[in-house]
């Protein structure tokens, strides 16, 4: 597998870019869930200038209508913070799934009893390559009504009726504690048997396979097409975008970053709202002319 972890060697900043690499919400998203003129504009002049753009999100694959305008070229992203690539040519409700990193059950239920341990009251959604699925305390926190109702140890069992479908990720939700104490608690809690996460302003967190995240798939992607992390340019805000943002040879933090974030990124740009991401695009395509 090739390494997430990004190397000292040739600095990125004398070598021209040749895959961008942005988060949606928070990044390259307005608030509203919107793409802006100006950003659609530099997507376009990117990859006019030969540049490739993958969007690298935690959405899930049908969560991603918002952009199946923008795709050009190959058309892929990288959705459930890495656990799936995914093709949208084909538009809303027609998207493939061309890698899948899954969470196997029985780390997912692992994960599970260790972080119920952990910290009472916390509640639990499983999110499958084609369905979700939720635990009936857990709240409405997503634009969907889940596809059934019950424990997560009876969801991610061996007679739930959507058994044989990969398991992507889990969402683990706490009404009460602070969210970066969540996810520290979590992380010495689950320790290796997964991956964890978060993205939500809310307690909130991410549970994926072992090794899987935004940025191990990214690397997978890219040694595919003999890019090497130097020539990639990434963009994030939130915690699940560390690993990302540390890989890539360069990468920015937007102006409403999380100070993780912030920490992790070589360059910072202006709010999402703002049009972070297209400032910066707008500034490479014009260093190749």
């Amino acid at each position: 597998m090739t390494s997430a972890t990004r190397q000292p060697d040739t600095a990125a900043e004398t070598l021209p870019p040749r895959l961008i690499a942005t988060d949606l919400d928070g990044t390259l998203l307005r608030d509203d869930k919107s793409v802006s003129p100006r950003t659609v504009a530099a997507l376009a002049a990117a990859e006019e200038a030969g540049i490739e753009v993958f969007f690298v999100t935690g959405r899930p694959a049908r969560w991603m209508d918002v952009v199946s305008d923008h795709v050009h070229g190959h058309g892929l992203a990288i959705c459930g913070n890495g656990a799936a690539v995914v093709d949208l040519h084909g538009g809303p409700g027609t998207h493939k799934f061309v890698k899948v990193r899954e969470l196997e059950r029985e780390n997912a239920l692992d994960a599970v009893r260790l972080l119920r341990d952990a910290a009472p009251g916390t509640v639990y959604a499983v999110e499958q390559t084609y369905g979700f699925y939720q635990e009936p305390a857990y709240p409405k926190l997503h634009m969907e009504i889940p596809d059934s109702l019950a424990p997560a140890e009876e969801l991610l069992g061996p007679d739930h009726r959507a058994a044989a479908e990969p398991v992507l990720k889990i969402l683990a939700y706490h009404p009460e504690i602070d969210p970066d104490a969540f996810l520290t608690l979590a992380r010495l809690a689950i320790g290796d048997r997964a991956s964890v996460t978060r993205s939500s302003p809310s307690a909130l967190l991410e549970i994926s396979g072992p090794g899987v995240s935004k940025a191990s798939t990214l690397a997978l992607c890219c040694a595919e097409r003999g890019i090497s992390h130097e020539e990639v340019v990434a963009f994030g805000d939130m915690p699940n975008d560390v690993e990302m943002l540390t890989w890539a040879g360069r990468s920015y933090a937007m102006g409403n970053a999380h100070p993780d974030v912030i920490a992790a990124a070589s360059g910072r740009t202006v709010a999402n709202n703002e049009d972070g991401v297209a400032v910066v695009i707008e500034q490479l395509v014009a260093e190749r002319v």
